[in-house]
């Protein structure tokens, strides 16, 4: 790698508020905000709006559709009327 031209890769938090959730990992992004971590050290913090923890097809909280209803009204709709 070039010298001076990647940005820094840097320890990083991002963290979930609907959830209550925050995890450490490594980034290339940065934030002007800054938490104290589990460990002791101060790390730059992104707030983020869903994450593993709140979103719906993670947590099995995903809403049904009702598939049958619409198939069943696409073949009212576009049943062929008789053979020709």
């Amino acid at each position: 790698m070039q010298p001076g031209i990647h940005p820094t890769y840097q320890p990083i938090i991002f963290r979930d508020k609907a959830a209550d959730f925050a995890f450490l990992t490594r980034s290339t992004a940065t934030s002007d905000k800054t938490i104290e971590w589990e460990d002791g050290n101060t790390y730059p913090v992104i707030d983020v709006e869903i994450s593993s923890q709140s979103h719906p097809f993670y947590t099995g909280t995903a809403r049904v559709l009702d598939t049958a209803g619409r198939v069943e009204r696409f073949e009212r709709r576009y049943a062929r009327r008789g053979a020709r």
